[in-house]
């Protein structure tokens, strides 16, 4: 037993206690979002809506599940990369199988259900996607910037993004795209081929854009020209209004218009910076 309390203890010492009292703090105030963002669909005689329970469940787990993590040598994490990109090609390929989309894509398959939650497995493949991607980087080393090392990267990462874009994701597609090309860069890939990548990607663009269903095409248009577009901009133009209702110090947090009446569609995930910039501000 004194074993195990001075691991504790050497645990507590060693951990970055800042570093874990920031998470905690940016997770709460993620928890005050959504509970402000759901409120006007809470019933009479409930307290907190789902999604408000749900994240604060999330957070209290992903927080001791890092925790956990953090017990655990990288350098195992490091020798698991094969397996964890495996499973990650695996659960990525079961979305095909029982995968469902949301209310206004039920083409896409995105969400695994499990009773009454909807799990993204892309947003857990983003990890699995650092873990193989950091290693295979390591792997290379020296070598990073022969012609054969770039071929094999961009193949890794071409992988996950091809399945998530499959799935009917394409704005996680993105990040993918994002979190390959910022981790090359850091790794020391070689200016002319990151010249060369985004000639390839502007040449490309005009056969990506043939391709293109016309809803797709509508929400690079609608950047433009709204008013050509008022259904596809109306979530855009909404958001718009309440962060400009905000100002500098906001409307009061519980008391926002636009949040409160639910004016701002999916408020409380893809559009949450909407609840803040209009209950809490600027300054918030």
């Amino acid at each position: 037993m004194r074993k195990f309390f001075k691991t504790v203890k050497n645990f507590i010492r060693e951990t970055d206690n800042i570093l874990l009292l920031l998470c905690a703090l940016t997770s709460a105030y993620g928890c005050v979002s959504v509970l402000s963002a759901t409120l006007w669909t809470v019933d009479e005689g409930e307290k907190f809506s789902r999604d408000f329970i749900v994240m604060c469940a999330a957070c209290v787990a992903g927080i001791v599940i890092a925790l956990i993590i953090s017990l655990i040598d990288y350098e195992f994490i490091m020798k698991m990369a094969p397996l964890i990109g495996l499973f990650c090609i695996g659960i990525m390929l079961l979305l095909f199988a029982v995968g469902v989309g949301p209310r206004e894509r039920p083409d896409a398959k995105t969400w695994i259900k499990f009773g009454s939650i909807f799990f993204q497995p892309s947003e857990l493949v983003k990890i699995g996607f650092i873990i193989t991607f950091g290693v295979h980087l390591e792997k290379l080393k020296g070598n990073i910037n022969h012609p054969l090392s770039i071929l094999q990267l961009g193949v890794h990462a071409l992988v996950p993004i091809l399945l998530v874009m499959k799935s009917g994701d394409d704005g996680s597609a993105l990040v993918f795209i994002c979190i390959a090309i910022g981790m090359i860069f850091v790794a020391g890939i070689d200016w002319k081929y990151m010249v060369g990548g985004l000639v390839a990607i502007l040449a490309a663009v005009p056969l990506l854009w043939v391709k293109l269903s016309e809803f797709q095409k509508a929400r690079f248009i609608v950047i433009f020209d709204p008013e050509a577009y008022p259904d596809t901009a109306y979530q855009q133009n909404r958001g718009l209004a309440a962060i400009g209702q905000g100002g500098f110090f906001g409307t009061g947090l519980f008391e926002g218009p636009y949040t409160q009446s639910g004016s701002v569609p999916v408020s409380e995930s893809d559009m949450i910076f909407t609840v803040v910039a209009e209950e809490l501000g600027l300054f918030g």
